[in-house]
């Protein structure tokens, strides 16, 4: 076919994605079933604070927002943390402190944080895909009290809930696809929800400029472009 014959290529715009984040939107299996039960357990948690943790794109951020829901909480990031906003953000009664292995952040802010929060009986939520051991801290106190606190982990996914994700990932951007297309993916991807939601992303895209379903043939070649270690 010629190139003046050729199909053009659409454009592809980043539109936003209806990630749902709701209870019902949160996805049970054997990886997540613990993290998911400790967390809903609330308020009687063993402490005034938990963390949990698990890798990039596991559900943490979903998680931590069912519960925001449930105990009306606040969310921000490890690196806005101050000295000076520890009044205001306890007054609320419940915390996310989401990202506290993303970088440094004041952490004498996050202990007399959790110090208030104990006092006023309120409750924090920290989010982070490691151990506190593994974030560079240099108060001992506050790696201490990190380490002893109640924590609950999100491991990767088995083949069943790999799929199930797969497919919601699909659903939040309107993607029509065959079972065989689940399948295939399930079958040669990297087997985490980060490499899910990277590999969905890029079929949305490819399928968008090509002017294409998600079909056996586009997966191929866009899990050979994401993972030439794997060979597609």
């Amino acid at each position: 076919m010629s190139d003046s014959t050729a199909r053009p290529r659409q454009l592809a715009f980043d539109l936003p994605v209806d990630s749902r984040h709701g209870i019902e939107d949160f996805l049970i299996g054997p990886s997540n079933e613990a993290a998911y039960a400790l967390v809903e357990s609330w308020p009687s948690w063993p402490e005034a604070w938990l963390r949990l943790t698990g890798p990039a794109g596991a559900g943490k951020t979903h998680l931590a927002a069912i519960w925001g829901r449930a105990a009306y909480a606040w969310t921000v990031r490890a690196a806005e943390l101050g000295d000076d906003k520890v009044a205001h953000l306890i007054s609320n009664g419940a915390l996310v402190v989401e990202d506290c292995d993303a970088g440094p952040f004041d952490e004498a802010a996050l202990f007399h944080l959790m110090n208030a929060v104990k006092a006023r009986g309120g409750h924090l939520l920290l989010t982070a895909r490691t151990p506190p051991e593994q974030w560079g801290l240099k108060v001992p106190d506050l790696l201490s009290r990190l380490r002893l606190a109640p924590s609950a982990t999100i491991e990767p996914p088995d083949d069943g809930l790999l799929r199930a994700v797969l497919v919601k990932l699909f659903i939040d951007r309107q993607l029509v696809v065959d079972t065989a297309v689940i399948d295939a993916l399930a079958l040669r991807m990297e087997r985490s929800f980060a490499a899910a939601r990277l590999v969905v992303d890029r079929l949305d895209r490819l399928a968008l400029e090509r002017g294409r379903r998600v079909t056996r043939p586009l997966v191929q070649e866009a899990l050979a472009e994401l993972f030439p270690e794997e060979g597609g």
